[in-house]
């Protein structure tokens, strides 16, 4: 049953980020042929801006097949920490894309050149790129809750967060279309603005995806995993204090390992079966964990200050 289960829900996975990669070839497709067409810096950097998240999909819709591979014996914790690579992937494309996005702006902004052209197709693709990004962004999301996956995720946050970069170049593409119609020369140039925007969102996702995937590839221990890993020992009966838990993430599992300290001179078996149903209340408390319980005789009557190592 539980095999069943990982199938479908490596289907389910599988399918929503090769739907992104779709969605991904649609709208940089869009969005080339009306930058071009209209000379919009703004529409033209939404385009390579989905350039880069067309790599990015392939990469999470690559990271989420390789990371569902089982443990090997080179790979005892499994192939999850390919999840957390995508993402840092993902941040490196992003930072370039941010670099060139704001020089093309500036040097429009400074000396002025480019002619933009604010047509019925360059509100149109910027609407349909819209409502794609939100689709696809709540899909991305759903899927991510539902199988803890970290790479989904990272997707999920990157597209919800070019809906807002969409709606900044929208705005600009406003500007110049009133500058046009009312001769305000200032307005002329919200198109560039609009693509600093860009590229300070982008920048911004950026900054939070690497810090995220630098700190699952150094297992740092996400908040209050510790704790409720503790609670749960800890409420075990006989269970006489928890006295370490070390936590590590890789991909969407979490590995534990726990050492429990138990009453003096309880028999080997009990001592076992102790630890077996404080397996099974840390796996009732933290979703999709693999949990390693060691005991050991207390040393004193009272429970044991629980001491915490994030491995």
């Amino acid at each position: 049953m539980v095999a069943v289960h990982d199938a479908a829900a490596e289907r389910e996975k599988n399918l929503v980020a090769l739907s992104s990669v779709g969605a991904a070839v649609v709208l940089t497709s869009m969005k080339v042929v009306v930058g071009l067409a209209t000379g919009s810096i703004g529409i033209l950097s939404e385009a390579a801006h989905s350039g880069i998240d067309l790599l990015a999909a392939l990469m999470t819709f690559w990271a989420v097949r390789a990371s569902s591979k089982p443990p090997d014996s080179d790979h005892l914790y499994g192939h999850g920490k390919i999840e957390n690579f995508s993402a840092l992937f993902e941040t490196g494309l992003l930072l370039a894309t941010c670099v060139w996005i704001a020089y093309e702006a500036g040097k429009r902004l400074v000396f002025g050149s480019g002619h933009v052209e604010a047509t019925v197709w360059s509100f149109l693709v910027m609407a349909i790129s819209i409502g794609i990004d939100l689709s696809r962004s709540r899909a991305l999301a759903a899927v991510a809750r539902r199988h803890r996956s970290q790479a989904l995720e990272a997707d999920a946050l990157h597209f919800s967060t070019d809906v807002w970069s969409s709606a900044v170049v929208l705005l600009g593409l406003l500007g110049v279309w009133f500058a046009q119609r009312t001769g305000i020369a200032w307005l002329a140039r919200a198109d560039a603005v609009a693509a600093l925007g860009v590229a300070a969102v982008a920048a911004l996702v950026s900054v939070r995806l690497g810090r995220k995937a630098v700190d699952d590839l150094l297992d740092a221990a996400p908040t209050g995993l510790l704790e409720a890993i503790a609670r749960a020992a800890a409420g075990v009966e006989e269970v006489v204090g928890v006295s370490q838990v070390r936590v590590r993430r890789s991909g969407p599992k979490t590995f534990a390992d726990v050492i429990l300290q138990v009453a003096r001179g309880l028999p080997v078996e009990r001592a076992h079966e102790i630890a077996h149903a404080a397996e099974d209340a840390i796996r009732s408390a933290v979703l999709d964990v693999d949990v390693m319980v060691h005991t050991e005789p207390a040393e004193e009557p009272a429970a044991a200050a629980l001491q915490p190592v994030a491995r």
